[in-house]
């Protein structure tokens, strides 16, 4: 297939997510989604899962590789674990995910519809629709290995599923949201993740009604047999073939793997640091004091607070939320396990007390993130490299660990005080 200059699709990471990472994206996702339920309700999260830009940045604040197809996978997992033993209280449900998990969603929305109340048969078959628009209405070459269904006790829902191409070595993921949804064949994607590659029909496009009707029509008049003919005399000279072919809108994410400068909106990266050392000491007086805690941790609940109070063009960048809590494959720098954990800790005691009537520490949060746009076109900082250069030197002292196991202690001691 031929490729357009510059641009990549989601690229294909083999391997598995660590026990120790996906356990703590886990708590994560889950403790975010209550954040979000509770500040703004079940349906802004479908929304937020349904918008290819969020759902990236959400899987890099996790820790996990902040460009590859594999943050699909780990995102869907880390909620369907986090959010099951969450549905009766939150009412909101994670049915389906890879391979033969997949095929288990229209019985599991059959199961939860008879225990909540929403018609799951007819949401059965809408997933079954879904999954059969993008293998079959959408030719660009990817084949389904992922269908995550995650639906509320309203019966509203979003669909994230994702394809590979073997022959590429690349992924594309596709988005759906029940709102607002009048067809299943006429322009249903909400979004669609990956390079547009080489001539791509999508009957989906409502410029294709036309042939969707001729394509019944044909079948009706020829019947099977008279098409495949059809298709054959076509075959022989479609050299000859020059007609405009319909598109997908798509999310470009890099090939390489590394963090790069022109990755990350560094006035964005800035001012989410100013906002940290200016609202932390504030809001966070008494969290500073616990041992253990410290400006790096703020820094992290800062970026997570965007994750959680964020609007849409906020996230154009997904790589500088892996600034939070790095990548699994020190990409940009390795996880922070010390500041994971005080992330989650901080988050969860929140989200506890806001279920009790008292909001001050979700409010605080919330003002970091109110801060950081304030702030945005009059600070500056550190260059994106100087940042890596840094988390990785003090990497150690903060716990950090990739796959390739525990950071070493440095062999030369930095200039800097330590941000934890």
């Amino acid at each position: 297939m031929a490729r357009r200059a510059g641009s990549a699709d989601l690229p294909l990471h083999g391997g598995r997510v660590p026990p120790w990472l996906a356990n703590r994206m886990t708590r994560l996702g889950a403790v975010v989604t209550e954040a979000i339920v509770h500040h703004y309700g079940r349906d802004e999260l479908l929304r937020r899962l349904a918008h290819p830009f969020w759902f990236q940045s959400f899987g890099a604040v996790m820790g996990m590789d902040w460009h590859s197809s594999g943050i699909t996978t780990s995102v869907i997992g880390a909620l369907k674990r986090g959010l099951g033993p969450l549905s009766g209280e939150l009412g909101i449900h994670v049915c389906g995910g890879r391979g033969k998990h997949s095929r288990q969603t229209p019985h599991e929305l059959v199961t939860i519809g008879d225990r909540v109340g929403f018609d799951g048969a007819v949401l059965a078959q809408a997933s079954r629709l879904v999954a059969k628009v993008d293998s079959a209405a959408v030719q660009d070459g990817f084949d389904l290995y992922l269908h995550g269904f995650v639906v509320t006790n309203e019966g509203n829902w979003v669909v994230v599923q994702q394809g590979m191409n073997d022959e590429s070595r690349k992924a594309r993921r596709y988005h759906w949201l029940s709102e607002g949804l009048k067809s299943f064949v006429d322009e249903p994607h909400s979004a669609i993740d990956g390079e547009k590659q080489g001539k791509i029909v999508n009957l989906t496009d409502h410029r294709a009604e036309a042939s969707r009707r001729a394509q019944l029509d044909l079948l009706a008049e020829i019947g099977p047999d008279g098409i495949a003919r059809e298709f054959a005399t076509l075959e022989g000279c479609r050299g000859k073939l020059n007609s405009e072919q319909l598109v997908l809108p798509h999310l470009v994410m890099p090939a390489h793997h590394d963090v790069r400068a022109k990755d990350v909106l560094a006035p964005r990266l800035h001012a989410t640091l100013a906002a940290a050392a200016d609202r932390g000491p504030a809001d966070f007086a008494e969290l500073l004091l616990v041992p253990g805690v410290g400006a790096r941790t703020v820094q992290s609940l800062a970026m997570v607070a965007e994750v959680v109070h964020g609007t849409p063009y906020r996230f154009t960048d997904p790589a500088r939320f892996s600034f939070a809590h790095g990548g699994k494959d020190r990409h940009p720098f390795p996880v922070p396990t010390r500041v994971y954990d005080q992330t989650i800790g901080v988050l969860k005691s929140a989200v506890r007390k806001a279920k009790l009537g008292n909001d001050e520490e979700l409010a605080a949060l919330k003002r970091l993130d109110d801060q950081a746009r304030m702030l945005e076109r009059r600070v500056s900082g550190p260059s994106v490299e100087q940042f890596i250069a840094e988390e990785r030197f003090q990497s150690h002292a903060l716990g950090g660990r990739s796959v390739f196991g525990w950071e070493p202690e440095p062999e030369e001691k930095g200039a800097g005080g330590l941000r934890n």
